[in-house]
């Protein structure tokens, strides 16, 4: 047993998609929670830049007593795993992997699309691991810049034609490639499902990255006897590195429960 926290980040806002995934699997869990809204989207950085602000993140949550680490971001995932799991003594883990074998067990035509930053396609991680998994699957794979942006202004609702309009264009290609199997292989896109799946057809399987990496550390956590003790609902606490005064209202509807606690503002350069 382990009553430590659970420490969680990403570029903006998408990773709370893994803490209400955490939530759901783990209740009585305490987490810490970190938004880098001021440099948000990393997507387009290039790899040295994401390590260095994924350092920063990481040194910020070991301000905290943590017994993990999750990184709910598929971009730092596919660039800065391996980094920061040599450089830190307690669990790292990232949400690729997980959704990599997801989406590598749940396709039955081979044919596997992958969307994320262009960051994370053109780490080429997803791939491996889904080749790793099923070695006859094809994945598609396509940049989606524009999502991350969109979703953190709040474009992600059916109806909106902006998003509409993008997911449109960005799908296509996949969807006339006849892929049964869809990676979101960022943790903003879960937002986007209603939209995504309107465009690709209900026999389409959406994986979430997110969800998956969320199921990934509850089972780790378990196996290693780290579960908190707490028999009543967990502790969350969020903190962002740009203005405060959104958070609330937009991390309620990606995590689906009204945030009622106080966001602090962290200086992340000082890390």
């Amino acid at each position: 047993m382990d009553e430590r926290p659970i420490g969680v980040f990403d570029s903006g806002l998408g990773g709370l998609t893994a803490v209400r995934e955490l939530r759901r699997l783990l209740p009585g869990e305490d987490i810490v929670y970190f938004g880098d809204t001021g440099r948000v989207p990393y997507g387009g950085r290039s790899a040295d830049t994401i390590v260095k602000y994924a350092r920063q993140d990481v040194a910020f949550l070991r301000t905290f007593d943590l017994k993990a680490i999750v990184i709910a971001c598929g971009t730092v995932s596919t660039t800065a795993l391996d980094v920061l799991t040599a450089e830190n003594p307690i669990p790292v883990l990232g949400v690729v992997a997980p959704a990599a074998r997801a989406a590598a067990r749940a396709t039955r035509n081979g044919r596997i699309g992958l969307i994320g930053t262009q960051a994370s396609i053109r780490s080429g991680a997803y791939e491996r691991l889904i080749h790793r998994e099923n070695p006859g699957a094809q994945v598609l794979a396509r940049a989606c810049p524009l999502f991350v942006p969109l979703v953190e202004n709040g474009r992600f609702r059916r109806g909106d034609v902006v998003i509409e309009t993008v997911a449109a264009e960005y799908l296509a290609p996949l969807r006339e490639a006849g892929v049964d199997t869809l990676v979101l292989g960022c943790t903003h896109y879960p937002l986007l499902e209603g939209v995504i799946s309107a465009c690709m057809g209900p026999e389409v399987t959406l994986i979430n990255a997110g969800a998956e990496g969320a199921r990934a550390v509850a089972g780790m956590l378990e196996q290693s006897d780290a579960l908190s003790p707490s028999a009543g609902p967990g502790r969350y606490r969020y903190f962002v590195s740009d203005r405060q005064e959104d958070f609330s209202h937009l991390a309620s509807i990606f995590l689906g429960w009204d945030v009622t606690e106080s966001v602090g503002q962290v200086d992340i350069s000082q890390y």
